[in-house]
Formats: C-alpha cells, sequence, structure tokens
C-alpha cells in the first residue's frame, strides 16, 4: 500500500478526532505507567490548585465595590477605578520604593552568598565535617519569623541588647539598630541572609553533585589549580541554575515577606519598613477595603509575572534556557 493509500484511511475530517483520541490515550498509559511519580506529586498539586489557582476567581473583586454582603456576583462593578486611586495615592511612591530598595539589597547582597558558600562547601573534602557544616547552615531555614524577630530583638535592642552591651563594655556608644531608619533595610538584609543563605546552597550542591569528575582531572592536567576548576569548570556547570534562580527571584521583586517586615515594623521607621505586603494588610484587614487591597495586591502580581517573562527571554537571547 502507498504511503498516500495509507494516509487516505483516516478520513480528513476525522483526523483531529483521531490525534485527540491517540494523545489521550498515551496520556492515561502514561499515568499508570508512573502511577507512582504521580501519586507522591499528588499532595503538591492538589496544594497549588486549591491555595494558588482556585483563589484567582477572587481578582474580580479588584474591579468592584466588593461588599461581603452581596458577594461577588451582587457587587457593583467599576473597572480601573481602585488602580487609579492606588497609582495616585502619595503612599504609592513611597511603598514602591521600599519594595524596590529591599529587593535590590537582597539581589545584591543575599543572592551571591549561597553560591559562593556552595563553591565552598563544595571544595570540603572530609565528609563528615561537610555534613556537620551542611546541618548547621540549613538549621536557621527551619525557625519561624518570629523567632528570628525575636533573636534580633535580644541582639539589638538599644537597653538590654547584647551587641549594645558588648559596645558600651569596650568604650562605644550604644547604636540604636531597630529604631534607626537608616539601618532598618540592612537589618533585614541581615536576617534574611542568616535565616536562608545556607538553605539556598541545597540546589547549588546538586548541581555540583552531577559535574563529571572526569572534567576535574582534565583541568588538573591542564595546570588549573582549586580556584581555577572553580572558575572555569564549577561555576559555567551550575550555571543554568543560577540564571533559573535569578529570573525566579526577579519575579518577586514585588514581595519582601509580610512576616518579616511586619515584625521588625515600629513607628519610628514606618517611613522606610511600609512595603506592598504591609499596605495590603493594612488596607485590607485591618480597613476592610477588600477591592481597594485586591488592586493593590493584583498590581504586585502583574509586575511580577511581567518580570518574569522579561528575564526569561533575555536569559534566551544570551544562549541560556530560561524557565520555559
Amino acid at each position: 500500500m502507498s504511503a498516500v493509500s495509507q494516509q487516505s484511511v483516516v478520513p480528513k475530517d476525522g483526523a483531529g478526532s483521531f490525534i485527540a483520541k491517540s494523545r489521550l490515550s498515551r496520556l492515561w498509559r502514561d499515568l499508570r505507567r508512573d502511577r507512582f511519580l504521580y501519586l507522591l506529586a499528588l499532595p503538591g498539586i492538589l496544594f497549588f490548585i486549591v491555595f494558588k489557582y482556585i483563589p484567582l476567581g477572587g481578582v474580580v473583586i479588584a474591579f468592584q465595590n466588593y461588599s461581603p454582603f452581596a458577594g461577588i456576583t451582587g457587587s457593583e462593578w467599576v473597572g480601573f477605578e481602585h488602580f487609579e486611586r492606588f497609582f495616585s495615592n502619595p503612599e504609592f511612591l513611597t511603598l514602591f520604593r521600599n519594595t524596590i530598595a529591599i529587593n535590590l539589597m537582597s539581589l545584591i547582597f543575599f543572592f551571591p552568598l549561597p553560591i559562593v558558600l556552595s563553591l565552598m562547601m563544595n571544595e570540603v573534602r572530609s565528609v563528615v565535617y561537610k555534613r556537620v557544616v551542611q546541618s548547621v547552615v540549613y538549621m536557621p531555614h527551619f525557625l519561624s519569623w518570629v523567632i528570628i524577630s525575636g533573636l534580633t530583638f535580644l541582639l539589638f535592642a538599644k537597653g538590654e541588647g547584647l551587641v549594645n552591651k558588648l559596645l558600651e563594655a569596650l568604650g562605644a556608644s550604644r547604636i540604636d539598630f531597630l529604631t534607626n531608619s537608616n539601618l532598618f533595610w540592612i537589618m533585614l538584609t541581615i536576617q534574611s541572609i542568616w535565616k536562608e543563605c545556607g538553605w539556598g546552597t541545597i540546589l547549588f550542591l546538586a548541581a555540583m553533585a552531577g559535574i563529571d569528575p572526569g572534567v576535574y582531572e582534565a583541568a588538573r592536567m591542564d595546570g588549573a589549580n582549586r580556584l581555577r576548576q572553580m572558575w572555569h569548570v564549577t561555576l559555567p556547570a551550575i550555571r543554568s541554575v543560577i540564571v533559573v534562580l535569578l529570573i525566579l527571584r526577579l519575579g518577586h521583586m514585588m514581595d519582601v515577606g509580610f512576616e518579616q517586615v511586619f515584625l521588625m515594623y515600629n513607628g519610628a521607621v514606618s517611613e522606610v519598613a511600609e512595603v506592598f505586603d504591609t499596605y495590603v494588610y493594612r488596607m485590607g484587614i485591618q480597613q476592610g477595603q477588600f477591592s481597594y487591597s485586591t488592586a493593590a495586591g493584583l498590581f504586585k502580581s502583574v509586575v511580577g509575572l511581567t518580570l518574569v517573562v522579561i528575564s526569561n527571554w533575555a536569559s534566551k537571547k544570551m544562549g541560556e534556557e530560561g524557565v520555559y
């Protein structure tokens, strides 16, 4: 039978249906074959469906004068009124400045540190010592921000803080760490570094574990020392991981972390501490302006999505794989 006659077995009007059935059959076959893997992933999938995708329907209240008594279907539609009010609010520029500044400090000072720490840990030859160090630097990640903030107050409080007592014992004057607006962003960055730097090494160490030892051997034969091996072998091998994490980090440029800022917030630093997360909480939860706060939250999400798309496009232009 010729190729033409073989193609004519499937009618043209039924080609789409045939392809759809073929794909569905292949999907069920893959599900049946990898059922335990999909079962393992099911809790994570359900988490995103329940807490990430289903709540997206509530975004429509940003375009309404939402009333809990009337519900979404009974509330009045006002279009972009809340967005116009949000952007014309004098507080908008302050919120934008504080959010971007805190995230830029985190991006510049925090983002590279897990990479450096991973490179240092990868060079440790003692397996026991390496595991002990890993356990120690991972531990702060599992502490809540409540505990981290409490430790910060115990260490840096002006009256009874340990750091100020040491400064006083050394003959120096006490420093107002917690109510000094010039130090607030620095304190947040230090907290983030101490809490998350060790945890951030996991992906980088996993990527380094997949590097072929033969590449290091070839580099040594060419006369490369340990530093040269890190620069010419290890870093290029984990470059794709660095790019992906950087893209995802840029997607959170409008997110500072509500809990951390809220716990460190006080009246003396309100001018530099008010960010989009705390503003949405204050306007939405405390003042009951649900539509207005939803509009502010939607703005954050749109900016984050835009940054991910642009950075992903730029990474592909530079020859990297990107996120998608």
